[in-house]
């Protein structure tokens, strides 16, 4: 290094013919060096030798070294270099001053000499260079002798890091059987150092552990395989150990290791193999079809999906009794029986069971085929078992009305087994809980132990129950379905109430109403119905009934003069007769009413009033006329009621009033001389007659009249004397004569005395006005053609109302 800096100066003297230029460091870049670049002097301040200012001349700087090395072990202080111009006549007149990065901390100057030194060990890890400011003043008066000067001090590297794996350790993955030369992975080591700078950081890569079976690039650390044919099976897991080494991997380098863990990928290189060719199973007659029976593997040396095995009977002996499926979890082949096993027909069953590969890997044809084939007994173990029926349910019928006893059906079932048991029968109870039926228990012959009834229930359901003799635990069941059949019982009846209707003006034959029947016997939709007319209306001539023969039939009118005041309503018998046995018949009535229809047939009117209306009115003056008689029916309502009103007001019977001492007669009482039934010399007891007096005047009014608040009636007192009385009795009788609300019927009234040969006489009402007043119809005969039937109606009842006399009879009595 020092050679080298000498002979940089050398040529800077040489080429510079002695001045002093400044000279750039060697590997400095030019854009950050001010070294070797000229500035011109400033002109400020006075001259040496009394100047005004600087002279224009030449001036250089001069480095003895311009490089520091780092990590510095000395003790002293490591000499960077020398500052120095021109100016300076070793007088010591100049002074040299430094500024910049690190300027009096790391780097210091001697000011008179130019000396510059590193005061510490620098890293160029951490920096690699550092800009500094040179300056060269006036010792006495401080002033610049030159402008500032810029350079560059640069640490030197030295090979004081060693290359480092970012990552690690790392794991990488190849198929087995790869070929020589496979690529695994990539490793990269990176170095500190300056690789622009000698070899420091030139990293080599180099396996230590891990041969023979892998191999690196050196320069870019590839990993590749070494050996071919490298078997999963044998060996999965490698270690290797990779080194990078700086400095070229020359002697004294520095390096760093980093470890790959290398496992080898499984492939399908390896058959299905059976532990053994023959495997030997016994199996109980008695397995269920569709268990499992038996267990088989085949072992493969693979993992994953190129372990998995697929197994299949080979068809022949025995094969088709059995189906095999593998387990995913452990790869085993399980036997399933597909159908029933029978000691006593077959005792044992001999097949081979193929197990491959699901998954094949066509670089491995060439070892062969990638199956194994074993060989399956399987004996049939005997096993006592339960009676067998020969059918797996029955169905059976009879007929609701069959007696008690009547067998309708049996049941068959057998030991199956060498000892061939006796097999004996029974009803299970919960499954005919009323007893309906009874079974033989040696020959299994179903019988009726009760009367069934189809239309409470139509299907019985029980079990049968077979029992091995020699083995009561050993027993079998099988459901009998009893279907009990219908007996035509019920006679066939209308399917609803028909209510027909014909018009006036209907046509001869003419089908009116069309009807069918029902019936409650089954089925219901496979009766047949057939209809005719009965025997007793056989000599109809108004209507008869047409057998359609698809269980419905007509009404034909058999005439065309149908009159509503002649007959309104017509009734048909009907006969029905199913075509069951035995064969049911109802007879049904039809009912026709004779309506008033328009000329096309359309119904117009059925009511009771239209019968009296001319034929050819329109509907609104029908309308107009219902409403007239309505009104006049609403009149005569009213009226009559009124009338009744008046005449029940005033009635009492003897529950109603208790008055004093009263007894009904049928006839017309005696008066006074009527002395049985009262002590009629009590009227004429002045202090009896007081407290009547009294008792009235508390009353105001009559008991047995409903009181009228409009008419306030005053009474007049009546004294003691018997002209009085007599008075009194005149103005009441004066009074119950205009009195409209006096009762038609026999009441009691008293008026202290009366009857006949007395001065108030009889109080019949026979002598009563007459309020009534007879109504005259004659006006309807003005109103038209219309309402000529209706005037000729009310006519005939006027006339007949005035023949007739009512007559309402009161009697008074004491």
């Amino acid at each position: 290094m020092l050679t080298r800096n000498c002979l940089l100066l050398f040529l800077w003297f040489v080429f510079d013919k002695g001045s002093l230029s400044p000279v750039r460091p060697p590997g400095a870049p030019l854009s950050r060096s001010s070294l070797g670049k000229e500035h011109p002097r400033s002109l400020v301040g006075p001259m040496r030798n009394g100047a005004s200012g600087f002279p224009r001349v030449k001036r250089g700087w001069v480095w003895n070294q311009f490089f520091v090395l780092e990590e510095y072990m000395g003790s002293d202080p490591q000499y960077v270099g020398k500052l120095h111009t021109d100016l300076d006549k070793g007088e010591s007149a100049v002074k040299y001053t430094l500024m910049g990065e690190g300027a009096g901390s790391i780097f210091t100057i001697d000011a008179t000499t130019g000396d510059i030194h590193a005061l510490r060990s620098l890293d160029r890890e951490v920096k690699p260079y550092y800009t500094l400011r040179a300056q060269a003043v006036d010792i006495d008066t401080n002033r610049p002798l030159e402008p500032e000067s810029q350079f560059v001090i640069k640490v030197q590297d030295i090979n004081d890091n060693e290359p480092k794996f970012l990552e690690g350790p790392c794991t990488a993955s190849v198929p087995e059987m790869s070929p020589v030369g496979t690529y695994v992975m990539q490793v990269t080591a990176t170095d500190a150092d300056d690789p622009t700078y000698g070899n420091s950081a030139r990293v080599v890569y180099s396996i230590l552990h891990g041969q023979p079976y892998f191999s690196v690039d050196p320069k870019t650390g590839i990993i590749r395989t070494a050996l071919p044919n490298m078997d999963r099976e044998v060996k999965e897991q490698y270690q290797v150990l990779i080194q990078a080494k700086d400095m070229g991997g020359q002697l004294g380098g520095l390096a760093g290791t980093t470890t790959i863990n290398i496992t080898l990928s499984d492939v399908n290189d390896n058959p299905p193999r059976f532990s053994k060719s023959f495997f030997h199973l016994r199996v109980p007659e008695s397995s269920a079809v569709g268990s499992a029976v038996g267990r088989i593997k085949a072992h493969d040396l693979d993992i994953g999906k190129n372990a998995e095995v697929e197994y299949n009977i080979v068809p022949g002996d025995g094969g088709n009794m059995f189906d095999i499926i593998t387990n995913e979890h452990n790869q085993e082949g399980i036997l399933i029986l597909k159908r029933p096993l029978d000691y006593e027909t077959k005792k044992a069953y001999t097949f081979k069971v193929d197990a491959e590969n699901a998954h094949l890997d066509p670089r491995f044809h060439s070892f062969g085929a990638f199956k194994d084939t074993a060989t399956v007994k399987i004996n049939v173990l005997d096993v006592d078992e339960p009676p067998v029926f020969t059918k797996p349910s029955y169905e059976m019928e009879v007929y609701e009305d069959s007696p008690v006893g009547d067998i309708i059906g049996a049941v068959t079932g057998q030991d199956l087994d060498a000892s061939n048991s006796p097999v004996r029968y029974s009803i299970d109870w919960k499954s005919d809980l009323d007893s309906y039926f009874d079974i033989d228990p040696v020959e299994g012959t179903i019988s009726t132990n009760e009367l069934l009834d189809r239309e409470s229930i139509a299907q019985h359901n029980i079990t049968i129950v077979a029992t091995k003799l020699n083995s009561p635990v050993l027993t079998s069941r099988v459901a009998v379905t009893v279907h009990v059949l219908d007996v035509n019982e019920f006679p066939p009846e209308l399917a609803i109430p028909y209510e027909s209707f014909v018009c006036e003006n209907t046509k001869v034959g003419q089908i009116i109403q069309i009807f069918s029947a029902k019936d409650e016997d089954l089925p219901q939709s496979g009766h047949k119905f057939s209809f005719k007319p009965s025997e007793r209306d056989i000599n109809n001539k108004n209507f008869t009934i047409q057998d359609f023969g698809n269980n419905t039939a007509g009404i034909v009118t058999l005439r065309s003069d149908f009159r509503r005041r002649s007959q309104e309503i017509y009734f048909l018998p009907v006969v029905i007769q199913d075509s069951g046995y035995p064969v049911q018949s109802s007879t049904g009535i039809l009912t026709i009413r004779v309506c008033g229809c328009e000329s096309d047939g359309s119904l117009l009117t059925c009511s009771a009033e239209a019968i009296f209306l001319p034929v050819g009115l329109s509907t609104g003056a029908l309308i107009a006329i219902l409403l007239c008689i309505v009104i006049l029916l609403v009149i005569v309502v009213i009226y009559v009621g009124l009338r009744r009103q008046k005449k029940k007001e005033t009635l009492m019977t003897s529950k109603e009033d208790i008055r004093d001492n009263v007894i009904h007669y049928d006839d017309e009482g005696g008066g006074e001389e009527d002395t049985h039934a009262f002590d009629m010399g009590t009227l004429r007891n002045p202090k009896v007659i007081k407290e009547n007096l009294l008792k009235e005047n508390r009353d105001l009014l009559r008991r047995d009249v409903k009181p009228d608040p409009k008419t306030g009636k005053k009474r007049t007192p009546v004294s003691q004397d018997s002209e009085d009385i007599r008075d009194f009795i005149n103005q009441r009788l004066k009074e119950n004569d205009v009195d409209n609300s006096a009762p038609p019927y026999d009441s009691l009234a008293t008026y202290a005395y009366e009857g006949e040969g007395s001065v108030a006489e009889s109080l019949s009402s026979i002598e009563s006005l007459v309020v009534d007043a007879d109504e005259d119809y004659d006006y309807l005969n003005k109103w038209g053609p219309r309402f000529k039937t209706l005037a000729g109606i009310f006519g005939e009842q006027s006339h007949t109302q005035a023949d007739t006399t009512t007559t309402t009879t009161t009697e008074n009595r004491h």
